[in-house]
């Protein structure tokens, strides 16, 4: 899908150190217990620095994307640096066009030498998703990531790190900025004691009950970026190759629950902003189906709303806005004719529940 941005940023890496803004670091406590377990295991936000040759890193924005070799330095057990030595380069589509956003995302691959740490994984590489227009709606995506981690383990994991970029030559540091280390794909499938899967498949023939719950979640949220049919933001994970695979969603930064500046719905669904919900599933008639998923979230509603209740990483104005989104979509779900308009909107042919989005169909 293609989204234009009005934003202006300048090239060089020193004018990317200006704009960095500066965070609190009181969400931070040494004694953290990251050590103690594996990276995607606990809710600590990580410091992390990485350096390199960051003025070349960052403005390859263009073409095929080149690795730079960079060292990434970390407290271990015992609060001392430790360092790894990695490969970053820049990757992603929208987020790395210099128009849309100040810092690119990046890739950072952990060779099979990083076997001697074990908190990054070695041989894999993780995605870092770094602000692209405020930090703050960095850790609005990373709470959405911990939503759908309450509501299925076939999930991805994600660490919320505040990083430094440290660049060798001009010796100059940015402010640290929060980023979100995201589980890599094979790891996830792994986890789950499955496979990943690219094969071309309808939504109807993905695993019923778990799609149904991603479905809504992605109405939760106020997503419509995403797709199983054209494997937009979703990867498909199944037991074997045979197998019915599930949908696993992912890229939340256009969801009207993250709420970002440059969001925007796609032309073709008609709607007015991403706060607006649009149900994006496959028709059911038989809206009973719902039932199960239904009672499922009104089950985890308290969960829900403790995890942006709880969280000091966002401002009181944010959490009140969130809060009310949620009471939104559980006035929804639990009223028959609300729940009857939206859930049974894919099945009205003259809607757009259906529609697909420029950008996502194959010529």
């Amino acid at each position: 899908m293609k989204k234009v941005v009005p934003l202006v940023f300048t090239f060089l890496f020193f004018s990317i150190v200006s704009k960095a803004q500066p965070i609190a670091a009181a969400s931070f406590s040494a004694d953290s217990e990251f050590s103690k377990k594996g990276l995607f295991e606990s809710s600590e936000v990580l410091d992390i620095t990485m350096t390199g040759d960051f003025r070349k890193i960052l403005n390859n924005r263009e073409g095929e994307a080149k690795y730079y070799p960079v060292t990434l330095t970390y407290a271990d057990e015992n609060n001392n640096p430790s360092s790894i030595l990695i490969k970053v380069k820049t990757r992603g589509h929208f987020r790395r066009e210099r128009s849309n956003c100040s810092f690119p995302p990046l890739l950072l691959s952990f060779p099979v030498a990083s076997a001697d740490s074990s908190f990054f994984p070695k041989a894999s590489s993780l995605k870092l998703v770094m602000p692209c227009s405020g930090q703050e709606f960095i850790v609005h995506e990373w709470l959405v990531y911990q939503l759908y981690n309450l509501i299925t383990p076939q999930s991805f994991r994600a660490r919320l790190v505040r990083v430094n970029l440290s660049d060798l030559k001009n010796k100059k540091m940015t402010s640290p900025v929060y980023a979100i280390l995201l589980e890599d794909e094979k790891q996830m499938a792994k986890r789950n004691n499955m496979l990943l899967v690219k094969r071309k498949i309808k939504p109807q023939q993905t695993v019923a009950e778990p799609f149904l719950r991603t479905a809504v979640f992605e109405y939760l949220i106020g997503n419509t970026d995403w797709s199983v049919e054209f494997l937009q933001n979703i990867k498909l994970i199944a037991a074997d190759s045979l197998a019915k695979p599930v949908a696993v969603p992912y890229d939340f930064d256009l969801s009207g629950i993250v709420n970002s500046p440059y969001a925007k719905p796609a032309p073709e669904l008609e709607l007015n902003s991403v706060r607006q919900r649009r149900y994006r599933g496959y028709c059911i008639k038989d809206l009973s189906l719902f039932d199960s998923t239904i009672v499922f979230y009104n089950r985890l509603k308290p969960a829900i709303y403790n995890l942006y209740s709880n969280c000091t990483l966002i401002d009181e104005k944010y959490k009140k806005a969130t809060l009310e989104f949620l009471d939104q979509f559980y006035a929804i779900i639990n009223d028959q004719k609300k729940m009857q308009k939206e859930f049974a909107y894919p099945c009205n042919p003259r809607g757009t529940g259906n529609v697909i989005i420029k950008g996502l169909r194959e010529d």
